[in-house]
């Protein structure tokens, strides 16, 4: 034990009486000005020495196209365009099944590029062209690739199905005439828990011929 007279006597004075600040207020201002981002107007910030809009975190009015018709809804920010779709929109053709990007049930086009619609937030879809499975079907009769899929049986529980048609659909707008090798490249994303790809693949060159017909 080392007596206090051997202690130095700076070492013995409280922070308070050397800068006027206690310990404990010079980390909560430290904690502070870590977590708080430079606001440079009212709703936004410096990002990049680039000024972005900040959104939220309440509600924020949103306007969408979906299947060639206008929605408007009033969402947070941090809302994925699946739960928009499905719990305010009321468009439930995409499926929600891993919610984290992995199998593509939830398969729908934005701007006809195939994405995952649990990892895409609605405020980005905001501008672009929405399409899901709900669009496939026009006065009645089937699109060719929900044809080739009942005449070849490519479904069995069929809750991965509209995912796949998204997927084919995508793939079959940009190459009509897709090799086999190409359409199992096309849907590498879709995984079917019935493991009924070889029934898929059979699907996705039906459609493919039918759509050329």
């Amino acid at each position: 034990m080392h007596d206090d007279e051997s202690v130095p006597k700076e070492s013995k004075e409280p922070l308070e009486e050397n800068s006027g600040v206690s310990r404990r207020d010079f980390l909560k201002i430290s904690t502070i000005a870590a977590a708080v981002p430079v606001v440079a107007k009212p709703n936004l910030v410096m990002a990049a020495g680039t000024e972005v809009p900040v959104q939220g975190p309440g509600k924020v009015p949103m306007q969408f196209n979906v299947n060639g018709k206008t929605y408007k809804a009033s969402l947070e920010p941090r809302v994925t365009l699946l739960d928009a779709l499905r719990d305010n929109l009321d468009i439930t053709g995409a499926k929600r099944v891993c919610d984290r990007a992995e199998c593509g049930a939830c398969t729908v086009l934005l701007d006809d590029k195939a994405v995952y619609a649990c990892s895409v937030l609605a405020i980005e879809g905001q501008g672009k062209k929405i399409t899901t499975v709900e669009s496939m079907m026009e006065g009645g009769q089937l699109h060719p690739i929900q044809q080739a899929f009942v005449q070849q049986s490519g479904f069995q529980c069929g809750f991965c199905t509209s995912g796949q048609i998204m997927s084919t659909k995508a793939l079959l707008d940009r190459n009509r005439q897709p090799t086999e090798d190409e359409a199992r490249r096309g849907l590498s994303g879709n995984l079917c828990r019935c493991s009924a790809y070889k029934k898929i693949l059979e699907s996705v060159m039906t459609a493919s011929r039918l759509m050329r017909a």
